[in-house]
C-alpha cells in the first residue's frame, strides 16, 4: 500500500509539473504570435498619383512655408511678413510637417520612379521641411527664410531630372 501511494504520489508531481510546461509554453506561443500577426497587418494601398500628391501637398505645404517670411517692397515701402502668433507659427509647423509627410508619400513604392535619385531628392525634400518644422517650432523667422531657399532648391532639382510636361 505505501508502494501504491508513493507511485501516485510522484504520477501526480509529474503531472502537475508537466502541466506547468505546457501554461508556460503556451503563454510563449500566444506572446510571440501577437508580433506576427500585426507585422502581417495589410499594406495600406496608395491612392493619389505624383501629381495629385504634389497638387494637393506638397506644392500647397511648400509655398505656405515660403510665404510666411518675406519681405515686399513696393510703392508703398517695405513690408516684413512673418508669423507672429502662435496660432500663425503652429500654421507654419502644420505645412512644414505635412511637406515632410509628403515626401513620404513620394518614396511610396507604388509611386517611386527609381530607387536612385528620385529617392535622394524626396530625402532631401523631407530632411529640409523637417528642419523647417524645427524653425517654426522656435519661432525662428530666419531660419524659416534660410530653410526655405533649400526646399526650393530641393524641389528645383528633382524637376529638373524628372518634372512630366
Amino acid at each position: 500500500m505505501t508502494r501504491t501511494l508513493q507511485w501516485l504520489f510522484l504520477v501526480s508531481v509529474l503531472l502537475f509539473v508537466s502541466g506547468i510546461g505546457f501554461v508556460i509554453a503556451a503563454g510563449r506561443t500566444a506572446r510571440s504570435a501577437a508580433p506576427a500577426e500585426a507585422a502581417a497587418a495589410p499594406a495600406v494601398p496608395t491612392i493619389a498619383t505624383v501629381k495629385h500628391v504634389m497638387l494637393g501637398t506638397t506644392m500647397p505645404n511648400a509655398a505656405a512655408i515660403w510665404d510666411s517670411v518675406s519681405t515686399i517692397v513696393d510703392a508703398k515701402g517695405v513690408t516684413e511678413n512673418q508669423p507672429r502668433t502662435d496660432e500663425e507659427w503652429a500654421a507654419v509647423e502644420a505645412s512644414a510637417a505635412m511637406l515632410a509627410e509628403s515626401a513620404n508619400m513620394l518614396l511610396a513604392p507604388d509611386r517611386a520612379v527609381d530607387r536612385g535619385d528620385w529617392t535622394k531628392h524626396a530625402v532631401a525634400l523631407r530632411d529640409s521641411a523637417n528642419k523647417a518644422l524645427a524653425s517654426a517650432q522656435k519661432k525662428d523667422p530666419q531660419g524659416i527664410l534660410e530653410i526655405g531657399e533649400v526646399i526650393n532648391e530641393s524641389c528645383d532639382a528633382c524637376h529638373e531630372q524628372y518634372q512630366r510636361q
